[in-house]
């Protein structure tokens, strides 16, 4: 796999804006957007796309956690799958169970929680192109089309992020290196 060096590379003053505001936020900033903030359309469309989407998904903390960590097993981002879990470990409360199981390629215990990662899967493995039984599947078990359409801006976001990881290949951050995954 290719990767960037992404060696002596000026910071814009868009990334070091975004960078104050994370490092202000979460107390650093993560590798990942040190990657990403090389180019500041990618760093400021990520933020952009992951703000809007934890705030306007129309899903729970747990559910969006759901979403990208189907959506990182599937794009195969180490990165996103230690972080994320790290996220829905400490700070959206996603129970262990449901964590694991998807890290693992597992069934999800929480058949809400299945069909939501099972779609969003899907989904991102075929590039929208899911059949109307997978749809229907899911809207049975209590979503809403507006939902189907969240999990598109969630792939979205994470899309970002998991392709760029791949090509900055960023190290996973200590606050995430106890959730360290590979396929």
């Amino acid at each position: 796999m290719a990767h960037l060096k992404l060696e002596n590379n000026p910071v814009s003053p868009l990334s070091q804006e975004i960078f104050d505001k994370t490092q202000k936020g979460l107390g650093f900033v993560p590798n990942m957007y040190k990657g990403m903030g090389n180019n500041p359309a990618l760093l400021d469309a990520y933020t952009y796309a992951y703000n809007t989407f934890r705030a306007n998904s129309g899903f729970s903390p747990v559910e969006q956690e759901v979403v990208f960590l189907s959506v990182a097993y599937e794009n195969n981002c180490e990165y996103c799958m230690a972080a994320h879990s790290f996220v829905g470990d400490m700070m959206t409360k996603v129970p262990t169970e449901v964590t694991d199981a998807i890290r693992d390629g597992k069934q999800i215990p929480d058949t809400k929680l299945a069909a939501l990662s099972k779609l969003t899967r899907s989904l991102t493995a075929t590039r929208g192109n899911v059949s109307q039984a997978e749809v229907d599947e899911f809207l049975t078990a209590g979503y809403t089309e507006s939902h189907v359409l969240g999990i598109i801006a969630g792939i979205g976001a994470k899309t970002l992020s998991n392709y760029s990881n791949h090509i900055t290949n960023p190290e996973v951050d200590a606050a995430f290196a106890g959730r360290t995954w590979k396929k």
